[in-house]
């Protein structure tokens, strides 16, 4: 298994791209910490987890709330002992354009997106050094590699945030043995964009910018995150990792 006895926490774990990412960690033998503010959603994860036979448990996180991420990590130590994998997946997207943005949607998503990985990286870093090590993943975009024409500006600015915040605590912290590197996804294919894609019109745009010509699975990015979790990815630090199918190749 290529995550034997490893302890890691998940943000924005309870559903979506966040449980895919959970679930995967747990069949390949973590013990998954399923962090989310959704007590109900997050249980049922857990319950998942634990039917097929992994090891999981729910903890409640607000992302933008550093009391909170301090709870969790004394959490984390005094159940575990140490911390071996966080992935900041949480996140939201607030669509409107530059010129529609409401200041408090703005400041909304800089919390979540921006100060919520900020929050957990602070907090992991310590654990993970008295640990010997460990790999943070963040969960960028596409919008955090190129600008794009169909998404709105203040999501690309988060993204591109944790994009740079991803390589310099990977260059600053890679002398205790931590990883830093962040996923970058184009469109996944989730309940939410199947009710998107009900327009045809932005089906055909978002299908048609992808070179391998479909959307990206929830498990394609899981399994992105696995490989950078694992022992396997010890020499990638710092790495902007695309799950997009060819289009940043362009």
């Amino acid at each position: 298994m290529r995550l034997k006895n490893k302890i890691a926490l998940v943000t924005g774990a309870a559903q979506g791209l966040g449980a895919a990412i959970a679930r995967r960690f747990a069949d390949e033998g973590a013990t998954v910490i399923v962090c989310d503010m959704n007590a109900e959603a997050g249980n049922a994860t857990v319950a998942a987890i634990e039917g097929l036979g992994g090891k999981a448990c729910f903890q409640l996180l607000n992302v933008t709330q550093e009391q909170s991420w301090i709870a969790a990590a004394a959490t984390v130590v005094a159940r575990f002992g140490r911390l071996d994998v966080l992935v900041n997946n949480a996140g939201i997207n607030i669509r409107e354009p530059i010129e529609e943005m409401k200041e408090e949607n703005l400041d909304a998503m800089l919390a979540v997106n921006v100060k919520g990985p900020f929050l957990g990286i602070k907090h992991a870093i310590p654990i993970m050094r008295r640990g010997g090590g460990g790999s943070i993943i963040n969960m960028s975009s596409i919008c955090g590699l190129v600008g794009h024409k169909y998404t709105t500006e203040a999501y690309t600015i988060t993204k591109g945030a944790v994009t740079l915040m991803t390589k310099t605590v990977g260059v600053r912290y890679a002398k205790d043995n931590i990883r830093c590197n962040s996923i970058h996804p184009s469109t996944v294919d989730t309940p939410l964009v199947q009710i998107l894609f009900q327009d045809p019109k932005k089906k055909e745009e978002r299908l048609g910018e992808v070179p391998l010509g479909r959307l990206a699975t929830e498990l394609d990015v899981a399994n992105a995150a696995l490989y950078l979790a694992s022992d396997e990815a010890s020499f990638l630090n710092g790495v902007a990792l695309p799950v997009d199918g060819g289009l940043t190749a362009y």
